[in-house]
């Protein structure tokens, strides 16, 4: 079994003199959940458009399913759920109907796999009401169930939580954790929202203006953001002992520059700091620093997350 499902190499989408996608090199491992994160206009949906062959590079190449002969990733696109922009659906039809559509235009064998999504998505009583009358969070439902006809082994999915309350954000985000969990699915989700992402994703990706600004894993992520009391005193190796005989922690560096970073008693700065005083030291720096996930990402993008 191949490690990567989607790697792409210098994957470049120009519109006159407009880069929407530059240079970029992409990897989405097997069994992960890859949060693509970006302001709007960053190039997620072009990037996934350009997967999905809605689109076409200007250069570049895309290799899925461990093939990048174009051939094979035509054939290797029907491994693929797709859920990009607004959904296809028919809104004279049931959620039966719709699926039943779609599976007879994709050619999907086995009519009972209509029913088996519905259950899935939570979309089986649903009866005779017709897709016109769902609500935002159960069309939303109704197109991952279209992306999920076929067993697919690869979601891409732009944008799935849009105009949802909070209650449909939490279902739509478990359900999306058990298809991972359950099935093995792997899942390339888009956003420019980071609450969306951060209690899901198991892998990031950052976009901003085309170029693909970093990847990490979130526990990398997590270490970028670890919190920590910024400490500068005079004697940098007395104020060690002192966090460990007096503190009883070892859970701290001391950087070549003399300063310490304490990742615990962070609850507790003014305990630290009366007892790095009361063993003789002279503090000429003593802060709270570290970035929260918001943050980290406005930093890479240079503006809010949100924007």
């Amino acid at each position: 079994m191949n490690e990567y499902v989607l790697r792409t190499h210098r994957l470049t989408k120009k519109y006159k003199t407009q880069y929407a996608l530059d240079n970029v090199d992409l990897s989405v491992r097997q069994g992960t959940i890859y949060g693509f994160i970006g302001q709007n206009g960053a190039g997620k949906s072009t990037l996934m458009k350009l997967v999905t062959g809605m689109a076409f590079p200007t250069s570049g190449t895309i290799e899925l399913f461990g093939a990048s002969d174009e051939r094979e990733i035509v054939r290797n696109r029907k491994r693929m759920g797709v859920a990009i922009e607004s959904p296809a659906l028919y809104p004279h039809l049931t959620a039966q109907e719709n699926l039943e559509a779609h599976r007879l235009q994709r050619g999907v064998p086995g009519r009972d796999c209509v029913a088996r999504t519905l259950k899935l998505v939570g979309l089986d009583g649903t009866g005779r009401k017709k897709a016109r009358n769902f609500s935002l969070g159960m069309k939303q439902r109704l197109s991952l169930a279209v992306a999920l006809l076929g067993d697919p082994e690869f979601l891409i999915l732009d944008e799935p939580t849009n105009g949802l309350d909070p209650m449909g954000v939490v279902e739509m985000r478990e359900l999306l954790q058990k298809l991972n969990r359950e099935r093995g699915i792997t899942i390339l989700i888009s956003s420019h929202i980071l609450s969306e992402l951060h209690l899901l994703a198991t892998h990031y990706g950052i976009i901003h203006r085309g170029k693909l600004l970093e990847q990490l894993t979130v526990q990398e992520l997590q270490e970028k953001c670890r919190q920590y009391v910024h400490i500068k005193a005079n004697d940098p190796e007395r104020a060690a002992a002192v966090l460990e005989r007096e503190l009883a922690t070892t859970e701290f560096e001391v950087l070549p520059d003399g300063v310490i970073r304490l990742y615990s008693h962070l609850e507790k700065p003014a305990s630290v700091s009366k007892a790095l005083v009361a063993g003789g030291l002279e503090l000429e720096q003593f802060m709270p620093m570290g970035e929260d996930l918001e943050s980290y990402f406005a930093a890479r993008i240079g503006g809010g997350a949100n924007g």
